[in-house]
């Protein structure tokens, strides 16, 4: 399709957007939504191409400006291109004027071939129609762009509004007429043609039709619990409600038939020309009337139910159930496998996987053991329930175990509709130990390995008895004792010093800064800059230390005796076998390990492994097996008196030269300001591993 305005033939760019009108924006003000106008996304799109490359319909009337494509062969072989004159008329070489403006498409070649069959015989013919002509209409009254077009003779008037881009804001979807010489053709009402596809009112166009949209009927707003929220625009001065749903698809289920909103305009009230109706959607309702400017508002459903009790927390299936006349606790709990949650089996069936052996590990099957079921509060489970004379809720307390194994009534209470019944597992509200099932895994060299069932207050001992005691080769000096309480513990304290030595560095660069004179700034920044940078490799490797959660146990070595330790859920007891070697690592030549030698001194191992040039010896650490460390007090005078070189080693002991630090670093700061290696070893529960790392 092309427009007729500027240079003929220029086609027409897509439709210029819809201006807000002012019930629009009288909407927008009074509800806060800008909301669209029904109908009129139709043709918010680029437009549409004339209706040229279709087929051409049977009833196809031609006329003058049709091509006709003429085949001939037999006794006369001829192919032809022929357009129909302005008088109707083609001309076939040898036959002469046919006349075949009127006739359609269906009927032109039958008709030819009676023409042709005056002058010729034993021929074949084929007749179809080729370019068509086009036609000049108008489109005017509120179109989105009035003016002259020219439209392909297939054209109807629903195609041309697509072509012409429509109405424009102000411009009716329902009343669009089509006039030819004066005379009213047909309307059509567009609302019909959207909601259910009725072209029964479209109409063929001819030359010199109009297509007139006149401005838009009464508009009522239709918004909240629906799905096509927007502005409709009515058939008549006023339509039943249930008519106006229609236009928007039905009330969906959501929405409450008890209760509608109608905002009307009263233009003869003055002062408050704004009313509200409340109305419902029955019959009486839905056949209730709106008009122009009502704001009609649907609302949600109430979510409560009406005949259900919910049962939730450390269950199987947490659901909302059917509530029965004199239903009780025990009846919504009628089994007891109802408190399994269901990924426990998830779990138990994920244990008999196929999986490398690599991947199985006994710290994996111990956690599978401990975490497997989570256990329930059998003593405590709690009734919410509303109480709407005072609109509160009332927390019901009672004890699970006696409303469902025992059935007591005092506990086994009666349920009411809306109820909810939440059961609590030992880890959602920690209960006393006592009442807790225990785990400790014990490995090495005892006689009886293997993850066991502890009572509260079993201690370290009675442990290693149940496993049978100790093996001949058991080194019960470097027993490992790990924690997860005191994991969390350690981890915290390392990541609160890592976060104060961060600061430590932050304000410490900006003082040196401030105090750098200009004389020595060039060397100064060279300096600053490498300093930071092991500054920001020293907290790289920080970051990644983990602490294990060990507990120095702090045995004396010539009498090792296991102390009395109370023993807590997931402990974890490792006894070694007794090791050969001594480890020296850290600023050192040869950083290995060297065979025990009984009464060998700290002094004696240093001086085998050699000392760097770097080394601080003052600062030397022995990491005893048993989890404890001790510093040579030339740094901080913690154990009285000297000896710390001649202090006789342990086999599985080891010692950690560090290296120099410079005393004004930030890092150095924080060394001093966390005590020394021996606090931060202790609080951390670092190892020999860790300090390698370190370094």
């Amino acid at each position: 399709m092309q427009r007729q305005d500027g240079e003929a033939g220029r086609p027409v760019s897509a439709a210029p957007p819809l201006t807000e009108t002012e019930y629009q924006k009288f909407i927008r003000e009074t509800t806060g939504r800008k909301l669209p106008l029904y109908g009129y996304e139709l043709f918010a799109a680029d437009r549409f191409p004339s209706l040229n490359n279709v087929p051409v319909p049977a009833d196809y009337v031609v006329g003058p400006g049709d091509e006709l494509r003429l085949k001939l062969w037999g006794a006369v072989d001829v192919d032809l291109s022929l357009t129909v004159d302005r008088n109707g008329q083609i001309t076939i070489p040898k036959v002469g004027t046919v006349n075949v403006a009127g006739v359609k498409s269906s009927e032109l070649e039958p008709r030819l071939k009676a023409q042709v069959g005056r002058v010729f015989t034993n021929f074949n013919l084929s007749a179809t129609l080729g370019q068509l002509r086009s036609m000049q209409i108008y489109v005017v009254g509120q179109a989105r762009q009035p003016g002259a077009y020219s439209v392909s003779s297939l054209s109807s008037l629903i195609s041309a509004l697509f072509e012409s881009g429509g109405p424009a804001a102000t411009g009716s979807m329902r009343n669009i007429q089509l006039k030819r010489d004066g005379q009213l053709v047909t309307t059509v009402d567009l609302y019909k043609f959207i909601i259910q596809g009725d072209k029964t009112a479209d109409a063929k166009l001819l030359p010199g039709d109009v297509i007139v949209i006149p401005p838009a009927g009464p508009r009522v707003t239709l918004m909240g619990m629906l799905d096509t929220p927007a502005i409709y625009e009515l058939g008549g001065a006023e339509e039943p409600l249930s008519q106006l749903l229609a236009y928007a698809g039905g009330a969906p289920a959501l929405t409450t038939l008890h209760k509608v909103l109608v905002e009307r305009i009263n233009r003869e009230q003055v002062k408050a020309p704004r009313a509200v109706e409340s109305r419902t959607l029955d019959a009486t309702g839905l056949a209730s009337t709106v008009r122009d400017g009502d704001v009609v508002t649907l609302f949600k459903i109430n979510p409560q139910f009406a005949n259900a009790v919910t049962l939730r927390g450390n269950v199987a299936m947490p659901l909302r159930h059917a509530y029965q006349k004199g239903m009780r606790v025990a009846d919504l709990i009628p089994e007891r496998e109802a408190l399994i949650q269901f990924d426990y089996y998830t779990r138990k069936n994920a244990m008999v996987q196929l999986e490398s052996g690599a991947d199985v590990k006994e710290e994996k099957v111990a956690t599978d053991i401990k975490h497997l079921l989570e256990e329930i509060n059998w003593e405590y489970a709690v009734i919410e329930r509303l109480d709407p004379t005072e609109v509160r809720t009332q927390l019901i307390p009672f004890d699970l175990g006696k409303a469902v194994r025992e059935r007591d009534p005092v506990h086994n209470l009666e349920l009411r509709p809306g109820d909810v019944v939440t059961i609590f597992g030992v880890n959602d509200l920690p209960v006393p130990i006592e009442k807790r099932t225990l785990f400790v895994r014990i490995a090495g060299e005892v006689k009886v390995p293997g993850i066991y069932q502890i009572v509260p207050g079993e201690t370290l001992v009675d442990v290693v008895k149940r496993a049978g005691g100790l093996t001949d080769n058991a080194y019960p000096y470097g027993l490992v004792f790990t924690r997860e309480s005191a994991r969390i513990e350690q981890q915290a304290n390392l990541d609160r010093a890592i976060r104060r030595m961060e600061a430590d560095l932050l304000s410490g660069g900006v003082t040196q800064a401030q105090n750098i004179s200009a004389a020595d700034a060039a060397t100064a920044v060279a300096q600053r800059d490498a300093q930071r940078e092991a500054q920001r490799q020293m907290l790289a490797r920080l970051h990644g230390l983990k602490s294990s959660g060990r507990i120095a146990l702090e045995m004396d070595p010539g009498n090792p005796e296991l102390p009395v330790l109370a023993l807590e859920d997931g402990d974890q007891i490792t006894v070694p076998n007794r090791p050969s070697f001594v480890g020296v690592f850290g600023a050192v030549m040869a950083e290995t390990s060297f065979l025990y030698r009984p009464g060998a001194s700290v002094q004696d191992y240093i001086d085998r492994a050699g000392m760097t040039a770097e080394a601080e010896e003052d600062a030397t650490l022995l990491i005893r097996a048993d989890g404890s460390v001790e510093s040579n007090p030339a740094v901080r005078n913690w154990f009285g008196g000297g000896g710390f070189m001649g202090k006789s080693l342990q086999p599985g002991d080891s010692i950690f030269v560090p290296e120099r630090l410079d005393r004004r670093t930030a890092y150095t700061r924080f060394i001093q300001g966390a005590k020394d290696w021996t606090a931060i070893l202790f609080q951390f529960g670092l190892g020999a591993a860790a300090l390698k790392t370190l370094r």
